[in-house]
């Protein structure tokens, strides 16, 4: 399992060419050899892979839009193999599929698509946040409905363990038991902020990262870690991923020397 950098945590910095190979470099500095592609602006595709190249960044997974999947699958396709990356991601479940009306409609749209991702060597993978663990009419949360549509080998779950732990589930139990899906995870931490729960560096919360890493490093299918922190509160996002991938490189280090 690799420790990557989801970009989302520096994407103000990521906004242009220019910005881009400056804040790719700082990442790689960092010890980083892996990263996710999300929020950047809009540079082409080749730059960016040319820009990922010359920092020794690895691209392992991506964010896009609903549109990409939905219309223009051939062109997402291209844009993956051009960054030699097998795992497109969806960031979020569009608006209209939170609804018991039209979430069953979600397998027909996102299926064909799938399907093509898998038959070229590459998969949909679905980032969740806490809404999908909100209960459905029929007393089932979103996020089951949402597995049950699509099976195991058309489509992950790029689990994101803030969003895990803010939406009401055993963080851990969860992840052992939809392991088959992990191949990416995002690594985030949660801390309470008087009467607020707040993202943190990776270390510097409440979540038993010890045991996570565990989990994924003991599952078989979790092939990439990527750090990721949406709101800084202030503090510095390169800070906190340097941050966030020390205290992983020494939670790793300690648990090979036990």
């Amino acid at each position: 399992m690799k420790i990557g950098a989801q970009l989302y945590t520096v994407r103000a910095y990521c906004q242009n060419e220019k910005d881009l190979g400056r804040t790719l470099s700082r990442v790689a500095a960092m010890g980083y050899e892996t990263v996710q592609l999300s929020a950047i602006g809009p540079i082409a595709p080749r730059r960016v892979k040319a820009l990922c190249d010359d920092s020794g960044l690895q691209i392992v997974l991506t964010h896009n839009p609903e549109g990409d999947f939905l219309n223009n699958i051939d062109a997402l396709i291209e844009r993956h193999q051009l960054y030699g990356c097998k795992y497109a991601g969806l960031g979020m479940l569009p608006e209209r599929y939170h609804s018991p009306e039209w979430l069953p409609h979600f397998a027909e749209d996102f299926g064909p698509a799938a399907e093509r991702l898998k038959a070229a060597g590459m998969k949909l993978m679905y980032h969740n946040h806490a809404f999908e663990f909100a209960r459905m009419p029929d007393g089932r949360a979103l996020m089951d409905h949402l597995l049950s549509m699509l099976p195991v080998d058309l489509m992950g779950v790029t689990a994101d363990t803030y969003w895990l732990q803010f939406g009401g589930v055993d963080v851990c139990d969860w992840l052992q038991s939809h392991a088959e899906r992990l191949h990416c995870v995002h690594l985030k931490d949660y801390i309470p902020h008087h009467f607020e729960a707040r993202m943190a560096a990776v270390g510097q919360g409440n979540l038993n990262f010890a045991r996570i890493l565990a989990i994924l490093k003991g599952n078989g299918v979790t092939e990439h870690a990527l750090v990721e922190q949406d709101e800084c509160y202030g503090a510095s996002p390169f800070t906190c991923l340097a941050q966030s991938l020390a205290y992983l490189q020494a939670e790793m280090k300690h648990e090979r020397e036990r």
